[in-house]
């Protein structure tokens, strides 16, 4: 009677693990949101400039336009604290970046803020300009991918990468790159291929827009493309 009561706890206990297991599986997916149903643009609309966005293999396919300021692709809802993730492929020509607790200008603004001397530099955006915090997409060579980029209204890296080696090595040229994101409250902090970049606080910004940036050319242009995939994110 006791062996024949040990088997039924065994069996009991055995229930209980593949239960749990299973509740484990599901929490890997709970909560994720995908921002892009692979076919379509819908909930995205291009602001700032006209590059050209299309869904194209189950990826957003960003091209350069001759004459285009910076673009970008924003998200129709805007966003507070939460956890993004997407894989990017960028041409080694052009810059990029992901727009994050980010704004669209309504009509005409100007910044004003201190340079590095101390003194009030102001900056004037028009109508329609997307501004905000951008997490930095660039060459290898370039070394500044997973950086925070004030975007249009700063103007420079509010969180470098410059004294962290292995983060200025983490982006791979002519790959996928996975990107993530997480902002909680005045916090943010990025990672490169599972490699973390920065962890920075700033309280500018608690919510606001996600936009994906074609860059804008000079002289030597090229209809050169960036790609985002499997972009998903997680309200906390």
């Amino acid at each position: 009677m006791v062996a024949r009561m040990s088997w039924v706890g065994l069996i009991a206990g055995a229930v209980v693990l593949v239960v749990m297991a299973g509740f484990a599986g599901a929490q890997g997916t709970e909560g994720w949101v995908s921002l892009f149903d692979g076919k379509t643009l819908n909930g995205w609309s291009v602001h700032s400039g006209f590059a050209k966005y299309a869904a194209q293999d189950g990826a957003i396919v960003g091209t350069a336009v001759k004459g285009s300021p910076n673009s970008f692709l924003c998200t129709d809802k805007e966003y507070g604290d939460f956890v993004l993730e997407f894989e990017v492929k960028c041409d080694p020509a052009l810059n990029s970046g992901v727009q994050f607790r980010s704004h669209i200008a309504k009509e005409e603004m100007t910044f004003i803020f201190q340079d590095a001397k101390g003194q009030p530099r102001p900056n004037t955006i028009p109508k329609d300009r997307v501004y905000g915090y951008q997490v930095e997409i660039a060459t290898a060579k370039a070394g500044t991918s997973g950086g925070v980029y004030d975007e249009a209204r700063r103007g420079f890296f509010i969180a470098s990468i410059r004294d962290n080696p292995a983060a200025a090595a983490a982006f791979k040229e002519n790959e996928w790159n996975k990107y993530r994101i997480e902002c909680k409250g005045s916090s943010m902090k990025t990672w490169i291929n599972d490699v973390p970049c920065v962890s920075y606080k700033d309280s500018l910004d608690a919510k606001g827009i996600i936009g994906l940036q074609v860059h804008g050319l000079g002289k030597d242009f090229q209809p050169y493309q960036v790609r985002w995939r499997n972009i998903r994110i997680k309200e906390l």
